[in-house]
């Protein structure tokens, strides 16, 4: 008995260590290569589906831009883009659903009787703030750009030969040359759709009430492109005349002339943003995604405000009269749908610890790097003196460095919340 008590005790010991350097804000490159090595068929499978069907939206609307019947068919094309960028929604968090049972959490919960959801729940639920997230930080431009050149590319003499017929050339303009009567009418049918949807969601109805609300605030931008451009053009010149307009100019250009130290400070500001916002801003807005995928962590503001000071005001208003509550209740709908998950999210980082935060962030980055230079391996070694040979070189370079980048973000994302979950439930 001594002899198997002295035997279990360091294996115990071992284990422990085990679980613990598991557990370690360090061991974070390892466990997401452990969720990468073991969900990397339908990660594969999930982004070569979305990319051909992306490519495929995309094609097809460049193809409709050009004919006859031409304001009609730009409305189709739009519709079409707008389906491009529902396409990428699905795609991120399909590849962040299949691996979600290879992680320590889930398996956590569901041994708890919790955490059995399906992708469209997750996909209704991480819609809207999605769709904030494209937009706001800039990641429909490389979709922008990409149809574009699809449509160059498909008749590479196309703008040479309108230009030596003297006729207005509609090449890499069917998002743009939509009439702005038209614009306006679509837009708002779009913001109705929006609005109908985006309250269906709020009181949580309808199983596809926050996609479809998504994809009503996504048309009503796009539609809108048009006529915002149009107004803003128009008004452009009457703004820069405003009185604050002028005195705010005015201000900044005397505050860099007698402030010492203010000119190179803004210059400091304007070089340096770019980089915050690249390495730390979009790693947790990513991150953010991925919490709302997996969900748990992100539903209720009872779970944001505990243990602040916000607890108490919410005890007393509880105490207050049922019409004061329903009405308080109404009017912070929107807020809380689209900003206490993200709360939330900040929140379970946090409690993950700066150091599991810092490494996340230093692999996001690490991740783009090692991007840039596969391509560009990729384009070194497949160098040939065949003239415009490069054609064909560069879909393959492009497709593997972006599989693997992809892939191993989702992974990478799914490990930080794993640890920073896990860590914080142990806690508990």
């Amino acid at each position: 008995m001594s002899g198997t008590s002295a035997l279990v005790a360091p294996r115990q010991a071992a284990e422990s260590r085990t679980r613990s350097w598991m557990l370690s804000p360090y061991s974070l490159p390892l466990h997401m290569l452990r969720i990468a090595g073991s969900c990397a068929l339908p990660l594969i499978m999930w982004f070569a589906l979305g990319r051909v069907v992306r490519w495929g939206l995309l094609l097809l609307a460049a193809t409709v831009s050009h004919g006859s019947w031409y304001q009609a068919r730009l409305i189709l094309t739009v519709f079409l883009f707008t389906l491009v960028v529902m396409t990428s929604l699905a795609t991120t968090v399909g590849m962040l659903h299949v691996i979600r049972g290879a992680l320590m959490e889930t398996r956590a919960r569901r041994a708890a009787g919790e955490g059995r959801e399906g992708i469209f729940g997750a996909l209704n639920r991480t819609a809207l703030l999605f769709a904030g997230i494209y937009m706001t930080w800039g990641f429909v431009d490389q979709d922008v750009r990409d149809f574009e050149n699809i449509d160059i590319f498909r008749q590479p003499d196309r703008l040479w030969v309108d230009r030596f017929a003297h006729e207005e050339s509609t090449v890499a303009h069917g998002l743009t040359g939509l009439d702005a009567t038209v614009s306006l009418v679509i837009m708002g049918v779009a913001f109705l759709v929006k609005m109908y949807f985006g309250r269906r969601h709020e009181a949580n109805e309808g199983r596809f009430s926050g996609v479809l609300a998504t994809f009503g605030e996504l048309a009503f931008v796009f539609y809108g492109l048009n006529a915002v451009a149009a107004a803003v053009g128009a008004r452009s010149e009457w703004m820069g005349k405003r009185t604050a307009v002028a005195a705010l100019r005015e201000w900044v250009t005397n505050a860099e002339a007698n402030v010492p130290g203010f000119a190179a400070f803004s210059e400091f500001l304007g070089n340096v943003w770019p980089y915050v916002v690249e390495a730390l801003i979009l790693p947790l807005a990513w991150l953010t995604v991925g919490v709302l995928v997996y969900g748990a962590y992100v539903e209720d503001t009872e779970t944001t405000i505990r243990g602040t000071r916000l607890e108490t005001v919410a005890a007393r208003m509880q105490q207050t009269h049922t019409l004061t509550r329903r009405a308080a209740a109404r009017l912070t709908a929107g807020w809380t749908e689209r900003w206490i998950p993200l709360i939330n999210s900040l929140r379970l980082t946090i409690r993950g610890g700066a150091p599991l935060f810092g490494l996340f962030a230093l692999c996001y980055v690490g991740l783009r790097v090692g991007s840039d230079y596969l391509g560009r391996a990729g384009r070194y070694l497949l160098a040939s003196d065949e003239p415009y040979f490069w054609f064909v070189t560069d879909v393959p370079v492009d497709f593997i460095a972006e599989l693997l980048t992809a892939t191993l973000t989702m992974c990478l994302i799914a490990a930080t919340f794993d640890l920073a979950a896990t860590r914080s439930r142990l806690g508990r």
